[in-house]
């Protein structure tokens, strides 16, 4: 079996989620910026990278298993 990750899309980035974001295949050396362009979200939408709840940098290299969420810049007032 494929080592997979989970993929959490928030708010207008929903649209991109895939097929099965609860078991999402994962390439050897993907990082979070390759998931961001693999599923065609426009970097500039993919504004916060979380992996299991903290904060990451999108060139963080993923890990199976990992719960990868983001969401897209908020405006607010």
């Amino acid at each position: 079996m494929a080592d997979t990750v989970e993929i959490k899309l928030f708010a207008t980035l929903n649209r991109f989620l895939p097929a099965n974001p609860d078991r999402y295949p994962l390439s050897p050396g993907m990082t979070a910026r390759d998931l961001i362009r693999r599923l065609a979200i426009p970097e500039a939408q993919a504004k916060l990278v979380f992996i299991n709840g903290v904060k990451a940098d999108p060139d963080t290299t993923l890990k199976p298993g990992q719960r990868i969420g983001i969401f897209p810049p908020v405006g607010g007032g």
